[in-house]
């Protein structure tokens, strides 16, 4: 992708509307370029500016406002054959709402930037006089997460349009929101940090729970790696115990192996815990974790062999 390609996608990452196969090749060009990156910081900065800002419009005014240029869309879109100018379709859009001529221009400009600002900052439900609120997070996507000042977390959210969500995690909305980007299939990234975040309020029984599930089958080291360290305290818990299990026997990563030996040995019931070192003797590949498993199970004084 050259420099030009990703400048032009950079607004249409902010705003959600593209494919997840552009948006990847953008930042891998990002990463190699230092002028587009600090172009996209810009950006964001300026995207995060204008979500913070709290504007004191009119619901009614801003639900006009959104009709009135959907319509002024629709009609630009059934004249085009005759290719009528994007300045005649303010004129008509401004007649409409009966600005003085003199001011027409300024009024359809400004009542456009006004319909499109005020739906990324007020959601579709103040302007019908509803109280705002989270959408279901099955049909919000989270796209960026990143911890906040004073213990808040900071989550970009797709619904309709993307929007800057804070809160703590003592917030379901927000813990709810984060367990959903922790199991999001199409972003590694996204669920290592969303992991992260979470592995440190594990006295919450759902946090747990994903916890687990991700340890037992994410396909990213990273993500099983950040649960793992999650768990450390609940090692003797019979999930848990059974998930390192599955780690121990199942996984491909050696370093994972190594620590859920660790932990299986150290947190359990040694009783429990011979047959599963006992049978990863037996199909074990690594020299080095046949090894520890061999040094376990001697340190317990039960054989090397299966029985």
């Amino acid at each position: 992708m050259i420099c030009d390609e990703a400048r032009r996608s950079i607004p249409l990452i902010h705003y959600g509307e593209i494919a997840f196969d552009d948006e990847e090749a953008v930042h891998e060009h990002l990463a190699l370029c230092a002028g587009c990156r600090s172009e996209f910081e810009r950006e964001h900065a300026l995207h995060r500016a204008l979500d913070e800002r709290d504007l004191d419009v009119s619901p009614f005014l801003l639900r006009r406002s959104r009709d009135l240029l959907a319509s002024a869309i629709e009609a630009e879109r059934a004249h085009s054959s005759a290719r009528r100018g994007w300045l005649q379709g303010l004129r008509a859009l401004d007649l409409r709402i009966g600005f003085p001529s003199f001011t027409r221009p300024i009024g359809a400009v400004a009542l456009i930037a006004l319909g499109f600002f005020g739906a990324r900052l007020l959601p579709l439900s103040s302007a019908i006089g509803m109280q705002a609120g989270l959408l279901d997070p099955s049909i919000s996507r989270v796209r960026f997460v990143e911890p906040g000042t004073k213990g808040n977390v900071q989550l970009v959210v797709d619904e309709t349009r993307q929007r800057v969500i804070s809160g703590r995690l003592d917030d379901s909305r927000i813990r709810t929101l984060l367990l959903s980007a922790a199991m999001d299939p199409s972003d590694p990234g996204l669920r290592v940090e969303s992991v992260e975040i979470l592995k440190n309020r594990t006295e919450s029984g759902d946090v747990r729970s994903a916890l687990v599930y991700a340890l037992e089958n994410d396909t990213n080291a990273g993500v099983r790696l950040k649960a793992l360290e999650g768990l450390k305290p609940y090692a003797s818990q019979a999930d848990v115990r059974k998930a390192l299990s599955h780690v121990l026997l199942a996984d491909e990563n050696p370093g994972l192996r190594a620590q859920a030996i660790d932990l299986l040995t150290q947190n359990s019931n040694q009783e429990l815990v011979v047959g599963v070192l006992q049978e990863s003797m037996h199909k074990e590949g690594n020299g080095y974790i046949r090894l520890r498993c061999e040094k376990a199970l001697r340190a317990m004084n039960a054989s090397v062999e299966t029985y």
